[in-house]
C-alpha cells in the first residue's frame, strides 16, 4: 500500500509564504512524476505544478515565478514553496506521485488527502 501524506498548509496575509510537503511511503519501487493540483470553492481541480524524477518542471501560467516545485527522491518527498500569496490561491491543494509499487509492473496515480491554503488578512 502506498500513502501520501501532505503537511504545510494553513492561514496566511496576501503576499505572504507557505511551503507544501507531500511525502509518499508504503511498498515504493519506482516514483515517477509528482505534483500539485489545486481546488477552489466551486471551482474545478486545476494543475499548479508538476516534476519530473529527474528535475523537469511545469507551472500553470497563474502561479509562475510565484511558486517553485521541487523533490527529494531519497525522501520521495515534493513540495511547493509559495510566495508573494494572493486571495486566488485561496483553495485546498493536493499532491500526487505517479507509483510503481513493487506488487505491480504498472504505475497507477495516488493523491495525497488535501491541505487547506487560505490567503487572507
Amino acid at each position: 500500500q502506498v500513502q501520501l501524506v501532505e503537511s504545510g498548509g494553513g492561514l496566511v496575509q496576501p503576499g505572504g509564504s507557505l511551503r507544501l510537503s507531500c511525502a509518499a511511503s508504503g511498498s515504493i519501487f519506482r516514483l515517477n512524476d509528482m505534483g500539485w493540483y489545486r481546488q477552489a470553492p466551486g471551482k474545478e481541480r486545476e494543475l499548479v505544478a508538476t516534476i519530473t524524477s529527474g528535475g523537469s518542471t511545469n507551472y500553470a501560467d497563474s502561479v509562475k515565478g510565484r511558486f517553485t516545485i521541487s523533490r527529494d527522491n531519497a525522501k520521495n518527498t515534493v513540495y511547493l514553496q509559495m510566495n508573494s500569496l494572493k486571495h486566488e490561491d485561496t483553495a485546498v491543494y493536493y499532491c500526487y506521485g505517479d507509483v510503481r509499487p513493487y506488487s505491480s509492473s504498472s504505475f497507477t496515480r495516488k493523491w495525497g488527502q488535501g491541505t487547506q491554503v487560505t490567503v487572507s488578512s
